[in-house]
């Protein structure tokens, strides 16, 4: 189970990291790809050797979900895994993660390739405000998203992932490395999820499914702001460095 946790840390990297990239180039006005799980998967499945990669992120990410599945059953490791929230959490990420294994594996079958989350975000939206209480639930939906950002930048603005790391054997410059990686990027991650929840509440209040934006669309949103491309190029960095980090959780993590 060890194994199969480091495995989908380490895919998780590697989807994180090809997003920033993207995300980056759309900052430079050079991108070709959707910046989300499915424009990374498609940039996985170009390269010459892409078959091969796709089959160990099906591995790595069936790993990961494994690995919450046990957690949310038996608790996780620390002070805090045997609580009733942590392993309602597990639970939780389990099922995302199933998902997005289930998405590529279809696509490393040549069932179809996965949609966008910017045409998820809008489908699914679009569905729950043709029922009444439709647009308080995506509102809620909505804020939870946001607020779930804002923990997560907390989370890494007070370094908490420190806790799980154990880097006793690393030499001193590479835990100050590792630990700005996970500052940077857990920023960065939460950043995108608030942007998410943010345009969730604005479709909800307009009752316009259009206005709800996946990952793609969130970051191009920041392009849009004062900052223009820049606060884009940053967050964009912060992904990278985030995916970088989820690699060193799979060397250093305790699972």
């Amino acid at each position: 189970m060890a194994g199969l946790a480091r495995a989908g840390l380490m895919a998780r990297g590697v989807l994180y990291g090809l997003i920033g990239i993207i995300a980056v180039e759309i900052a430079l006005g050079n991108a070709h790809q959707q910046a989300d799980r499915s424009g990374a998967i498609r940039l996985v499945a170009a390269n010459p050797f892409g078959k091969v990669i796709l089959w160990l992120l099906v591995v790595g990410f069936a790993g990961l979900t494994l690995w919450r599945l046990s957690e949310a059953a038996f608790g996780a490791a620390g002070a805090d895994g045997h609580k009733t929230s942590t392993r309602l959490l597990c639970l939780v990420k389990a099922v995302i993660y199933g998902a997005l294994t289930f998405s590529i594996l279809k696509y490393a079958l040549g069932l179809g390739a996965p949609s966008s989350t910017n045409q998820q975000s809008q489908d699914l939206t679009a569905t729950a405000l043709k029922h009444p209480g439709g647009q308080w639930a995506v509102a809620i939906v909505g804020v939870i998203i946001a607020g779930a950002g804002l923990y997560l930048a907390y989370q890494a603005y007070r370094r908490k992932f420190l806790r799980d790391m154990r880097m006793g054997s690393a030499s001193p410059t590479t835990r100050k490395a590792v630990t700005w990686f996970g500052e940077a990027g857990g920023i960065a991650r939460g950043a995108v999820f608030v942007t998410v929840g943010v345009f969730l509440v604005v479709a909800a209040a307009d009752a316009q499914p259009s206005q709800a934006k996946g990952i793609d669309s969130a970051l191009r949103a920041l392009a849009q702001t004062p900052l223009g491309p820049w606060l884009l190029g940053l967050v964009a960095i912060g992904l990278v460095l985030f995916g970088v980090f989820s690699c060193c959780e799979a060397r250093w993590r305790q699972v």
